[in-house]
Parts: structure tokens; sequence; C-alpha cells
């Protein structure tokens, strides 16, 4: 079936409402938005329930034609991209974005797939509730995606991950039936937990329509501080210094080197960083509590004690919200200001949080051997040993020359990973940018078993030659 015919009878079947062959259309969905990766989709179907979603999956899988899932396209590892054979069809969820119920009083809401992550959390600060996934993209990103994928974000340490995050979901099969899992029980010991399944499957096994979300109390008071490590080491260190004195306050802990600053600096804010110490490396951490009127002593005394072991050299805490934004910002411009800076050759990983010093070093090290003016940027989410392992395209180089050596990189940060016992992705996905290395890097066990439930469940109807190669 040739692309012509095929998007004819996607709208001869659904009409123009439902089926879009409009090129501007196609092209915004047939490439990320890093524009790293790119297909040719047949068309791109925009259903507007789960019925519709239903109906397009069973009419695909009938002629045996691939379904992409696809919501808010934010992804860096090619998940959502269809190949350039122009016979697979894009499933836009986006369309799909009401918030069916908000339970105040037992802490769930209960979200369609195309809901906008950061129009949920909105949505339920107005009943003193706290959906707490956040990161960069929560203002693009869709609720579908952030479960498809099992994001993450800042406040994996105390909150978890998608996974740790999702009571129930809905979800359209290969065959086009409709699993409603949509249950708001903490507990639920009756047999396998099958929405965990698809959590993380990256849209290969089904099509998230809808999930319950774990709610939590609105925080009353938090503290947010920027802190200046006296060395890469201590980073650990203050973390376990943090929580010693804070506990379960602790929600975000992020790792930021001078590097960051710099880029922040040049590419986007055009201003100096609040911390003038010379050092290397920053902590952005963040506390919070329910009516916690003693979170400034902890943290106050938190910092004395790490400066008391020569752990940190400096610190500044945020004294209104507007400085808490301003410090967030720093953090959060960093994708904007990588791209402006050049190229980039992105990595997603995580190792055990003791041994994070050691890998970043260790990593630098291999990669400054091989090219020794690579440019590193290594950030992230340190409580949860998530780092995000960023080369930039040294100033001055010449840019497909760098790109040119991406698999060269990736092998080097990659190898390191294995040897430190990490996972080559920690929130991204493996989408088709790593299928590779997940190949190279998992026990031949754990991929027969993966394949296994893929055949079992979908075959190829969902998002061939993504996560597990299907040919």
């Amino acid at each position: 079936m040739n692309t012509n015919n095929l998007s004819e009878q996607l709208l001869e079947a659904f009409g123009p409402l439902i089926c879009s062959t409009d090129q501007d259309v196609l092209d915004a969905a047939n490439a990320d938005a890093w524009k790293v990766h790119a297909g040719s989709a047949a068309a791109v179907m925009r259903p507007r329930n789960v019925e519709e979603v239903s109906a397009i999956v069973k009419w695909c899988h009938e002629r045996n034609v691939a379904v992409v899932p696809q919501g808010g396209n934010t992804g860096v590892a090619g998940g959502a991209i269809p190949d350039a054979s122009g016979q697979q069809v894009i499933l836009s969820l986006s369309r799909l974005n009401r918030i069916r119920e908000i339970d105040a009083e037992n802490y769930t809401a209960t979200v369609e797939a195309g809901c906008v992550l950061a129009t949920v959390r909105a949505a339920v600060s107005e009943v003193d509730r706290l959906f707490p996934l956040s990161f960069g993209a929560e203002g693009s990103c869709q609720i579908g995606g952030v479960m498809s994928t099992n994001a993450g974000g800042i406040n994996t340490l105390r909150y978890g991950n998608a996974r740790d995050l999702a009571l129930g979901l809905e979800v359209v099969l290969a065959d086009g039936t409709i699993w409603n899992g949509l249950r708001k029980l903490r507990k639920d010991n009756t047999g396998y937990d099958l929405r965990q399944l698809f959590i993380g499957a990256e849209g290969t096994l089904g099509v998230i329509t809808a999930a319950v979300l774990k709610l939590y109390p609105a925080p009353k008071t938090t503290v947010t501080a920027l802190i200046a490590l006296a060395d890469l080491p201590s980073s650990v260190k203050l973390l376990s210094i943090a929580r010693q004195h804070a506990g379960e306050a602790v929600s975000a802990f992020e790792l930021i080197p001078r590097r960051f600053f710099k880029l922040a600096n040049d590419h986007v804010l055009g201003t100096v960083g609040p911390l003038n110490a010379d050092t290397d490396w920053f902590v952005l951490a963040e506390f919070d509590a329910g009516q916690g009127s003693l979170l400034n002593d902890l943290v106050q005394n938190m910092l004395e004690a790490a400066l008391e072991s020569e752990v940190i050299v400096d610190a500044a805490i945020a004294s209104s919200v507007e400085q808490r934004n301003k410090f967030w910002e720093l953090r959060e411009c960093v994708s904007e200001a990588q791209i402006r800076n050049g190229a980039v050759v992105y990595t997603d990983v995580s190792v055990a949080v003791s041994v994070v010093p050691e890998f970043i070093r260790a990593t630098s090290e291999k990669l400054a051997a091989f090219y020794p003016s690579v440019d590193i940027n290594a950030f992230g989410h340190v409580g949860d040993g998530n780092i995000h392992f960023n080369l930039l395209q040294p100033q001055g180089e010449d840019m497909q020359a760098f790109l040119n050596l991406r698999k060269k990189f990736e092998e080097i940060v990659y190898a390191s990973v294995h040897d430190f016992g990490g996972s080559i992705s920690a929130e991204h996905g493996i989408g088709q940018s790593k299928i590779a290395a997940l190949i190279e890097q998992k026990a031949p066990l754990e991929m027969a078993m993966m394949r296994r439930i893929r055949e079992t469940l979908a075959g190829d109807s969902f998002n061939p030659n993504k996560v597990i190669p299907t040919h």
C-alpha cells in the first residue's frame, strides 16, 4: 500500500476532523523537538476520546498498519517518531485532555493522556494538593508520554518517578480493546500488576489514554538553597548531611557544574550566578514540609554542619518566591542554552548515588583521552543517581565533525556506566536511539523476556523498532 492510498483510506474511514494529512501538521509530528529524529507518517490521527482511539487502533490492526503513539513530542530518544516508510500512522493523544476527576479526599486525580503536566499540577493545586512530578518540559509534555517513558524529574528523590505516581491506567490494546484499569486503590493484591507493563514501555505494548495519579498535600513551607561545594565528592556527603538533618523534607537535590552557569549566562539569562565561590560544583536543593515552621532552622543547621565539615564553601537561601524562581531558572534553562551553544550529544544515565562523583570523574577522563577538547556538561538529579552526561560542541570546531563522533562518545559513556553497574537510560527511555546499546548492556534473558511480552501483547502493532527491534 503506497502512502497516498493509506492516507486516502484513513481520510475516508475517519474524516478530516480526526485524520490530518496536512503537510504542516505532518511536518510538526514527523520530527522531534530537537530535530535529531525524523520520519514520514501517512497521517496524523487526532481522536477526541478513548472510543475513537479504539476504532483507529482496530482499523490499523486489521490492515497491519503500525501505530506510533505521540503526546507532547518532547522526548529525546525518538520514541514517538515514525520511520521513513510512509506506512505508519501517528496517533496523537493531544485532544484527550480532560481532567475527569480530582478526588481530594482520596488524594487522586484521574486525567486523560493529552493533559499537559503543568495543567494537571495547576488544577490539583487549586484544591490544596500536589502532583509532584516536575521537570523542564512540563509546560508541553503530556501525561500519556510521561507515563509511557516513566518520566522522573527534580522531585524523584522524595516522591519517586511516574511508575510510583500512577495508581491506575486506561489502555487501548493492539486489537482495539479498551482495558479499564483506572483503579484508585493504594492496595490491590489480585495478581499481576498490569499497569506496570505499560508504564515505561514507550507505547510499544498499548496506548495509554488515561491515568489515576497519586496526589500529596500541598507543601506550606518551601526552602530553596543554592550551595557551593568544596569539590565533586562533597555532593554525596552533602546529600547525606541534608537527609540526616531534614529527613523526607529533602525533595530536590540537583548537581550543577560551573560550566552550567556560563551556558546560562552566555545564551539565555545574561546575568552572573548568585554565588562567586571558587569551586567547580554546586547543588540546588529544595526542602518542603506541610506546616514546617522549623524547616528554615533545619536547613540553616544543615548548612552550618556542612560548612563546619568543609563539605561546602558557601550557600544562598532564597529569601523570596522571586529569588527561588531565579534559582530554578538557572537549572531549567539548560536545554535551551545547550542548543544555542551548538550541537549536543545527549546521554541520560544512572548509577548508585554513592558512586556518582567517581563515575563523573572517571568518565570525563576517558572522554578527554579520546577527544582532548571535549566540552562536558554533566549535571542532574544526584539525589537519585541520574546524571545527564552531555557533550557539547567545542567552540570553533565543526559541528558535523563533532556529531560524526556521537556513536564513539556514547560508547565511552555507556561502557563506563556498565563498569559502574548503572543504566544507560534513567528517565528518557530507549526509543530508537538506544536499542543497540540496550541489547549490548541488557542480559540476554532480560531481552528475551521483554520480547515475549511484546509479542504476546502487541507484536508489531505499536511503535515498531522502538525499545526492542521487531524485524
